[in-house]
């Protein structure tokens, strides 16, 4: 294995991403959001597909500068989620890439889907891992659900949580995606609004697009910083509920978060004071490696190559 090295790919409707690791660590992790302009809330799957073709060359320049060695397989994400028919065409940037990589270095290329390469970073560096039987809570920039085995048994029936802070950021004035400068407010004021109702749970799923309607109507009557923490309040607080609702349904107890909503300071402390009982133990990934990267695609891959 020595001074042998698989490279992973994730093309992401948010970031393009590299990532190279070895037998035992991460050597290299690259990544860069895609361009949003000021006060849009995303981009379309064409314009992100040309900022990947245009990313990666400069990325892998880069790679090119620092890095000697043989590089023994690829590995890509090819899709969203592990099921038939899922599919969003800017994973075809990191597919087009890695295999012509692969055909000219004559090595394998793996495919796996965006969410099972953010589960496998996801676990990577826990002092301890989750149970063989666990609860997946993804919830990102365009993601809310809660997996066993990549089974949904629970999230959202509509928008997720990040679209409705993204959303909300961006009526605000912030740049898209808004969640990071938001949660940075959220720990920093002591005091809330109490305008926005509770988002009701039920069977451990969401509706957001009401919690979100309701947050575009009081925006411009409330104070912001106070309206911001309130959001991650109740944010959280359904969190919470969703993760009790969803253990109690099947009788799985270990829960592994994950994901850039996951990443907020003040969510992950607001569920830590939550569970401190430990009676459903939940665990974090770590924050770096919970929003969107390569890494877990390329751990994937080593996987399959030496496992």
């Amino acid at each position: 294995m020595k001074n042998k090295y698989i490279l992973g790919i994730d093309t992401s409707n948010y970031k393009t991403s590299i990532a190279l690791v070895d037998n035992d660590e991460i050597l290299v992790d690259k990544r860069k959001f895609l361009e949003v302009k000021q006060g849009e809330r995303g981009l379309r799957q064409s314009e992100a597909l040309f900022q990947h073709v245009r990313n990666l060359p400069l990325m892998f320049e880069e790679l090119n500068e620092t890095f000697e060695g043989k590089i023994a397989g690829l590995s890509y994400s090819s899709k969203p989620r592990p099921v038939t028919g899922s599919y969003m065409p800017c994973f075809l940037a990191g597919e087009s890439f890695a295999k012509s990589i692969a055909s000219f270095l004559k090595v394998p290329a793996f495919a796996f889907s965006h969410q099972e390469g953010h589960i496998e970073a996801a676990r990577f560096g826990l002092e301890k891992k989750p149970e063989d039987d666990f609860i997946a809570c993804h919830f990102s920039g365009g993601t809310c659900e809660l997996l066993h085995d990549f089974r949904i048994i629970g999230g959202t029936k509509d928008i997720s949580y990040g679209q409705v802070l993204d959303r909300a950021g961006v009526r605000m004035g912030f740049a898209f995606p808004a969640g990071e400068e938001m949660d940075i407010i959220a720990c920093e004021t002591d005091e809330s609004t109490d305008v926005l109702t509770p988002v009701k749970v039920n069977d451990s799923f969401v509706n957001l697009s009401g919690f979100e309607s309701q947050i575009q109507r009081v925006i411009d009557s409330e104070d912001k910083n106070r309206l911001i923490r309130e959001i991650f309040e109740r944010t959280a607080d359904s969190i919470s509920e969703m993760i009790i609702q969803a253990s109690a349904k099947i009788g799985v107890s270990d829960i592994l978060l994950f994901g850039g909503v996951s990443s907020s300071t003040f969510i992950r402390n607001r569920l830590k004071s939550d569970f401190a009982d430990g009676i459903i133990k939940i665990q974090f990934a770590d924050s770096y490696l919970s929003s969107d990267n390569a890494v877990g695609t390329a751990l994937l891959g080593r996987k399959c190559l030496w496992d």
